[in-house]
């Protein structure tokens, strides 16, 4: 039966992509938001989707069957103090996705601190593979994404019939009323683990606190299942030792029963041979630069495999991946100049990205322009780890931290003491209030050839458009 839903939070990637699935089930979907940006806001109006901003009591008129809860969302938001005033049905995304999509089906979850929104499309980027190639549709896969795959076009995709379903698991909370994280919902029965880190400071108070819910996640696959866990973290192996699955190690170590032997970097092409039980399992290439990207696709292919998709599948589906949105996306080329968006929210991510930057364009010269904007990036805790990612750089501009006020004085992030410290690495490094002023910086300085990688987590003051356009107008 059709319901009218309201989504509190609708431009978050999952909402929104929950939006989508609901509104291909034939319900009515309304959403609201603070201030929406790309790519999810063009992904919710292409489906018709209209976002109401802001946040107003008004926009649950006529008043929904049902209203789903965003994670960012809290008490004193009008919509939701209004939801429970007069008791209307709320429930969170993750629970959401539990009740009206996932049972019935495969569940295969992809989990971590890093690599989650890529691996999750390669994977189910590889099913869709398989389902065209063999011409069998039972591969054809429901899938949920935290950004948009751009060999899909789109965030999510719900099939009929008991199909796997391939989830991003998120760690972060679920809702104001349910603090726990959201893959704790998913209920694997197979599972991939990245990386686990200290991440999301504003919920976690130190590394045991991740872990322990990662610890969680891995206590939930059945006997039957599997988990495809990384072999170069000393978290991952904590995390994955009392599993009651079977464990399959993937990465570089000899003893893993996924090897990645013979990397080769050309270009923003990466390729390696894998190794199954020390066997040659297949040659796979990648469009894609960065180690940590091959990583994640030996995760895609080695739960893959596993699962029965056909080798041939998996080395198709790798050499045609075409990336994600906000994933060392090429945002504009500009008088000899690329301008690359990445979203950026952890230390390691930057270091990665900005490693796979310079192999990817060897020899010429590499800004970094940083929005401190995620929970932990705000924080001082990885200060001296943000330093040696950005070093990578041949330049850095740095932008003030976002919403620096809602950060305890004594825990924020002093963009002044990064700078500082970069300086004395030799790394020319500058402050900028704001996007504004970085494009007033900037766009004078920047050179043919140089190529500028802006690191954020948001919508960073619209300067994906307006660097490009002030570059352009300055040669014109």
């Amino acid at each position: 039966m059709a319901k009218h839903v309201h989504l509190i939070g609708v431009c978050g990637t999952a909402m929104a992509s929950l939006a989508g699935m609901l509104r291909a089930q034939g319900h009515r979907v309304t959403g609201s938001d603070m201030a929406a940006y790309p790519p999810m806001s063009d992904q919710l109006r292409e489906m018709g989707i209209v976002i109401l901003e802001p946040y107003a009591a008004a926009n649950l008129d006529p008043r929904p069957d049902l209203v789903v809860v965003g994670n960012a969302i809290s008490r004193g938001n009008p919509e939701l103090e209004r939801v429970l005033d007069e008791r209307i049905p709320m429930t969170s995304m993750a629970a959401l996705i539990h009740d009206e999509f996932s049972q019935g089906r495969e569940s295969l979850v992809v989990c971590g601190t890093h690599g989650k929104t890529t691996t999750t499309s390669m994977l189910a980027w590889i099913y869709e593979v398989a389902a065209n190639s063999e011409n069998e549709s039972e591969w054809r896969p429901s899938f949920l994404i935290g950004g948009v795959a751009e060999n899909f076009g789109c965030s999510y995709r719900v099939q009929e019939g008991t199909r796997p379903f391939i989830l991003e698991g998120d760690e972060y909370d679920t809702a104001f009323f349910d603090k726990g994280p959201k893959f704790l919902h998913y209920f694997p029965d197979a599972a991939i683990l990245t990386h686990v880190e200290f991440d999301h400071a504003d919920i976690y108070t130190d590394l045991n606190a991740v872990k322990t819910v990662f610890k969680r996640l891995v206590n939930l696959i059945p006997r039957r299942g599997r988990l495809v866990a990384f072999d170069g973290s000393e978290n991952v192996t904590e995390c994955a030792a009392k599993a009651f699955c079977s464990v399959e190690r993937y990465g570089f170590g000899k003893e893993s029963y996924w090897q990645a032997v013979e990397m080769r970097h050309e270009g923003s092409t990466t390729s390696w041979t894998l190794l199954r039980g020390g066997v040659e399992f297949a040659r796979l290439k990648l469009p894609m630069a960065g180690e940590h990207n091959a990583l994640n696709a030996t995760a895609a292919a080695a739960l893959a495999a596993g699962q029965g998709v056909p080798v041939e599948a998996i080395v198709a589906a790798l050499a045609t991946f075409k990336s994600v949105k906000r994933r060392l996306e090429v945002k504009a080329e500009v008088n000899g100049i690329t301008v690359i968006d990445d979203f950026a929210h952890h230390p390691t991510a930057i270091r990665e990205t900005l490693r796979a930057l310079k192999s990817a364009y060897a020899g010429r010269r590499l800004w970094a322009v940083l929005e401190p904007r995620s929970n932990t990036l705000r924080r001082n805790v990885f200060e001296r780890e943000l330093v040696e990612s950005l070093a990578i750089a041949d330049e850095v501009v740095l932008a003030g931290v976002f919403k620096s006020e809602a950060i305890p004085v004594l825990e924020r992030l002093e963009p002044e003491h990064v700078i500082d410290a970069l300086k004395v690495k030799g790394v020319p490094a500058v402050l900028c209030v704001d996007a504004d002023a970085i494009v007033a910086e900037m766009s004078p300085r920047v050179k043919a050839g140089d190529v500028v990688a802006i690191l954020s987590n948001g919508g960073f003051g619209g300067i994906y458009t307006k660097l490009p356009k002030a570059i352009e107008a300055l040669a014109g």
